[in-house]
């Protein structure tokens, strides 16, 4: 009889078991090598999908090459909305970059990025929302999202997440993120804080977030890049000066009886309209572009030359882009080997897209149009929060983010000052009595590159 009450157990487990994993989906797994990369990779690499509803999201986990247990944990939101979070591993903070100064075609290589966040940091790079990357829904309405819905995904996430790697939820955790995902962040701050009032497990450390070219306000950001346009010496400034005039300062949804405004503003047009407006010393390469709406045209391209991207004529340096990298992540991800290296679902998505513009103009409601209020709330919350902009962006003017740094009304602590690299200026900062900090960099908008 003891025999048979002992198999019992053992049976009883593992059903509960297989019935765990059904319901939650198997952890990650351990990534050691990558197509393109030579040998085994020097960090810990893990992929996997968290179910949150109707949706499958996939993500990248690198651990910290310093101390894992003591260094935070970071959750790298990537701007869009829809654009992979193979961006933000390969191009903003991530442990791995591509070789584009040595590319003649077929799969790219992979090389080490000694100046990855990863070093002392731990960091979730995620495909969100549905239809981002690898991500993909088990259900049609998976596939429609908003702002304040794909907030409310990444804190699910997160708590899921954690509940698989519980040896992470007692370290200091942050959000962090650029251009588009700035308005996302505070939302998804504010729902974790929120979530830990409310008691939900496991308990999710936060102690701040970073954002890097963070869109915050609409309106503000767009009134902001003509007065940028001036500083940065793209205007003339009797042109700026009647523009002001003639608009009185509101260069958006402009009244169709001002035409001396609407004359301005074209006049301004013609100036900017063939400029890189990611980073104005930047050549503007529109064909390589995530958010072209010629991606296909430009994928097109790619296949014509190849049965999958043979040697190409000449070296990249040739003809040089930064976008450019664009492209090699676009052959590198649709790759199978690669696909397979990251234990990608087979079957649930066909091509895999830098940015989904699909999803941009047809599935996603943007409904948030200002996080200023939530930047209001979290101040008031003991929270540490980091905000860097270039100075040559006009997406996200830096004119706009001190804008709304300044509607808060808090106390500077430490004024505008330089900070440097190598004994060079690099930008300039200030910060605050309630720990935030604005980072002005000498850059664009990928920010979190540089």
């Amino acid at each position: 009889m003891p025999f048979i009450y002992m198999k019992s157990i053992v049976i009883c487990f593992s059903l509960q078991l297989l019935f765990s994993l059904f319901v939650h989906g198997l952890p990650g797994s351990i990534v050691e090598t990558l197509p393109g990369f030579e040998g085994v990779l020097p960090f810990k690499l893990e992929t996997g999908y968290v179910r949150v509803n109707a949706s499958e999201l996939f993500y990248l986990f690198v651990e910290s090459q310093g101390k894992p247990l003591e260094d935070p944990l970071l959750v790298y939101l990537v701007g869009g909305p829809g654009c992979s979070a193979l961006t933000g591993f390969f191009f903003q903070v991530g442990p791995l970059i591509f070789n584009t100064t040595d590319y003649l075609g077929g799969l790219p290589e992979l090389l080490y990025n000694p100046y990855s966040w990863t070093k002392t940091a731990s960091i979730i790079f995620i495909d969100y929302p549905v239809s981002t990357g690898y991500s993909y829904a088990t259900r049609s309405e998976g596939y429609h999202m908003t702002d304040t819905a794909s907030a409310k995904l990444v804190h699910q996430f997160l708590r899921k997440w954690l509940i698989d790697h519980p040896k992470f939820t007692k370290i200091p955790f942050f959000v962090a993120s650029d251009t588009y995902a700035g308005i996302i962040t505070p939302i998804v701050a504010k729902e974790i804080f929120d979530g830990n009032e409310a008691g939900l497990q496991p308990h999710i450390n936060l102690k701040g977030f970073v954002s890097g070219s963070p869109h915050t306000d609409t309106a503000l950001e767009h009134n902001s890049r003509v007065p940028l346009a001036y500083r940065l010496a793209l205007i003339s400034r009797s042109l700026y000066e009647s523009a002001k005039n003639s608009c009185k300062g509101n260069y958006v949804d402009v009244d169709p009886s001002n035409a001396p405004c609407l004359e301005d503003l074209e006049k301004i047009n013609q100036c900017i309209t063939q400029i890189n407006k990611e980073n104005i010393l930047d050549p503007k390469c529109v064909r390589l572009s995530p958010n072209s709406n010629n991606e296909e045209q430009s994928r097109r391209f790619l296949k014509a030359n190849s049965q999958r991207f043979p040697v190409l004529s000449s070296k990249i340096q040739d003809y040089w882009c930064q976008n450019f990298e664009y492209v090699l992540v676009d052959v590198w991800a649709n790759d199978e080997r690669v696909r397979d290296a990251l234990h990608v679902r087979r079957g649930t998505v066909t091509t895999w897209y830098t940015c989904n513009s699909f999803l941009q103009e047809v599935l996603y409601t943007y409904n948030v149009f200002t996080a200023v209020d939530y930047y209001q709330n979290l101040t008031r919350k003991g929270l540490q929060i980091l905000i860097y902009s270039g100075d040559h962006d006009m997406v996200v003017p830096y004119i706009s983010t001190e804008k709304w740094i300044n509607s808060l009304n808090i106390t500077v602590d430490t004024d505008w000052r330089p900070w440097f690299v190598q004994g060079q200026v690099a930008g300039y900062f200030n910060s605050s009595l309630v720990y935030i900090f604005c980072f002005k960099m000498k850059t664009g908008v990928r920010t979190s590159s540089f």
